[in-house]
């Protein structure tokens, strides 16, 4: 059982003087987007890397931002965060122009990025420690960097840090000040296995505590761990979004397989089944029906085969994941 960190630890003592009904920030729980994008559009000479995209994202929820490269997904985070401005539309951040309004919203949003963001020649702890003093009320450092396993690293310089630990420490930064909206810019790319499962039990965490969180991500199943939302980006365009048990459902039907005696009559088990179901025999004695597959569809197919003397063997339900939906949308090639 992995210790809590957010919130039940308390603030770290500021040593600046405060207000007198100075306090924690409450995250906005409200049912107002805490990002709100409007036909965006941003471009680089005469590349057009965002074309006129549309986004909202939930107060308090996981949002996994996915696309194949060069789809526009670093773009436009980068605009939500207020280091590029927008060609054309509207983003808001927490209500607030991220460009217009950036020393305003700097203590209330946590930012990783990718690389970058910490100076080379600045030891982990150093590093860690000062962020920590540019809020009022920031996380226990010591506890946050056990937490992500720094510890033992603290006075090695950036530079010296592996790609594992640089992207640990990039991760406790963006975290450390107890932001209302955090941005996370592939956060567990390059990790171990133990270092992954803390940052996602991390990233759980924040949402327990309130925390609205944007994560873009090439991990299909890291987004299908934690997204409440994911949105799909090609194009420049958010081409679906939802949930992954929405996405999954809507985008591409369920299977039922199984083998049996060849050149079954795949025409009288058809006039058995649903409206929109599909037969296929491929390959020889092995069927494959598509369609809305429950206990029901089963139970037919099964009776089916009773009647016709069929023994059916490998009856097996293949639900599509978030990455058969993602390559049906975006399509198999590799992208240059």
């Amino acid at each position: 059982m992995i210790k809590p960190l957010l919130a039940p630890l308390p603030a770290a003592r500021d040593p600046r003087p405060a207000p007198r009904t100075a306090g924690p920030r409450l995250p906005a729980m409200n049912s107002e987007p805490v990002v709100q994008i409007t036909g965006l559009v941003k471009r680089y000479g005469a590349k057009t890397a965002v074309n006129g995209l549309d986004l909202d994202v939930r107060a308090g929820a996981v949002t996994a931002v996915l696309g194949p490269n060069g789809a526009g997904k670093t773009t436009t985070v980068e605009t939500c965060e207020g280091y590029r401005k927008p060609d054309a539309g509207t983003v808001r951040v927490l209500g607030l122009d991220p460009v217009a309004d950036a020393a305003a919203l700097r203590p209330r949003v946590g930012v990783m990025l990718q690389s970058g963001g910490v100076y080379s020649g600045a030891r982990a702890d150093e590093m860690l420690r000062h962020m920590a003093r540019l809020y009022a009320h920031p996380l226990d450092v010591d506890a946050l960097t056990e937490r992500l396993g720094l510890g033992s690293c603290g006075r090695t310089t950036y530079r010296r840090l592996s790609g594992g630990q640089q992207q640990r420490l990039a991760l406790a930064m963006a975290v450390v000040g107890r932001p209302e909206l955090v941005f996370l810019d592939e956060p567990t790319a390059g990790l171990d296995p133990q270092a992954r499962r803390a940052t996602w039990e991390l990233v759980r965490e924040l949402r327990a505590d309130g925390v609205s969180t944007v994560l873009t991500t090439h991990s299909m199943d890291e987004a299908e761990e934690l997204a409440d939302d994911v949105a799909v980006i090609d194009a420049g365009r958010v081409i679906a979004q939802g949930s992954p048990e929405a996405l999954c459902r809507g985008g591409a039907e369920n299977t039922l397989r199984f083998t049996g005696r060849p050149g079954l009559d795949l025409a009288s088990l058809l006039k058995a089944l649903p409206d929109g179901t599909a037969a296929a025999e491929t390959p020889a004695g092995t069927y494959r029906i598509t369609g809305e597959v429950d206990p029901q569809l089963l139970a037919t197919v099964t009776s089916w085969c009773a009647q016709h003397g069929v023994m059916p063997s490998g009856i097996s339900v293949e639900r599509h994941t978030l990455e058969d939906v993602f390559l049906e949308l975006t399509g198999k090639e590799l992208r240059a």
